[in-house]
């Protein structure tokens, strides 16, 4: 668990529907790292849906349809066909995009972090310290994102004033 990420999630209210687009966002950026460790085509389409859903080239439906198909592809991910011990990796790769297409960003977060722990190889989600680079990332992203959304914000005239993003 990331209690960084945690804090700084709930600092901000991330969990909160005004900030959907903020978590498709991170969610996004997450599984964006781990593209190279999905083997199935369905998750790599559903991240593809992803990415232009948040870039606004394709509509809520699609992405609730690839949220939906996902869904079902994770539980029934079959494992890597990989020698090199990479099946949990793939299957944390893509349990990591469905959750970040239903927009639970800090689940799309942690499945992502050990998809890129266990694609190190299966021994090193014991050891605590190999989570702490993808964790530290994950912090410094969605800080990111939300200094962004900030800046945009008050470049708005008007704009009201929200907490975090």
């Amino acid at each position: 668990m990331n209690a960084a990420l945690t804090q700084l999630a709930a600092d901000c209210g991330l969990a909160s529907d005004a900030h959907t687009p903020l978590r498709l966002a991170f969610g996004l950026a997450c599984v964006q790292r781990v593209r190279h460790l999905l083997e199935d085509p369905e998750a790599i389409a559903g991240l593809d849906v992803l990415a232009a859903f948040t870039a606004g080239t394709v509509d809520a439906a699609t992405l609730a349809n690839a949220a939906e198909r996902l869904k079902a592809v994770a539980s029934h991910h079959r494992g890597s066909q990989s020698l090199d011990g990479s099946a949990h990796a793939a299957v944390s790769a893509t349990y990591a995009v469905a959750k970040a297409l239903a927009g639970r960003a800090l689940e799309a977060a942690s499945y992502a972090a050990y998809a890129t722990v266990y694609a190190y190889g299966g021994y090193a989600v014991q050891d605590l310290s190999a989570f702490e680079p993808e964790h530290q990332w994950q912090v410094q992203a969605l800080q990111r994102l939300l200094d962004d959304a900030a800046t945009q914000r008050s470049a708005r005239p008007l704009a009201a004033s929200q907490p975090c993003a």
